[in-house]
């Protein structure tokens, strides 16, 4: 199968993954186990994790395939999480801060565009060596490895900024 079919697939997984992951938590009535891998409440923070974790069980799944014979596998799958987290962030506070609300249709167009955004730098950038060095890998499992801990971390200590609250309750975290 060739590299686009791979990234097709796991844009599809990753819509469709993330999607159901916004419900999970209450659906296993509100096992902290499984919110840290999904919504927990409606801030922002909590809707990354329907990106996150969906794109970082798909990369395993594409490391075995064929991730471990690309030098920048690894760094170019962390940093298109971090972009796909940048692009939902930023589009979804300006789009907000131009209306001074926010609309479910244009919250899960700003999702849909985060995963394409992925996984579009992703594809380009496996087709290169870019990002590679010596330490790219290492690099890669780190900035991973930031973003799960994080990712949990924050679900139970959340700071207090506009990015970890939930509009709803006005509260942050579980």
């Amino acid at each position: 199968m060739s590299l686009k079919k791979y990234h097709i697939i796991g844009f599809i997984f990753t819509i469709i993954l993330g999607s159901l992951l916004h419900f999970t938590y209450e659906f296993f009535n509100k096992n902290i186990v499984i919110g840290y891998f999904s919504a927990v409440n409606e801030s922002t923070w909590e809707h990354l994790k329907l990106l996150i974790t969906p794109v970082v069980i798909f990369a395993i799944i594409e490391y075995f395939i064929y991730g471990k014979d690309l030098n920048n596998f690894i760094i170019v799958k962390a940093l298109s999480i971090l972009l796909g987290m940048i692009t939902i962030i930023v589009v979804f506070y300006t789009y907000t801060g131009i209306l001074g609300e926010n609309y479910l249709p244009l919250d899960i167009g700003t999702f849909i565009l985060g995963v394409f955004i992925t996984y579009y730098f992703s594809y380009k950038m496996l087709q290169t060596e870019l990002f590679y060095s010596e330490k790219s890998s290492y690099i890669g499992f780190f900035i991973i490895f930031l973003i799960l801990f994080f990712m949990i971390y924050f679900t139970v200590n959340p700071p207090r900024i506009n990015l970890f609250l939930d509009p709803n309750t006005n509260t942050y975290g579980i």
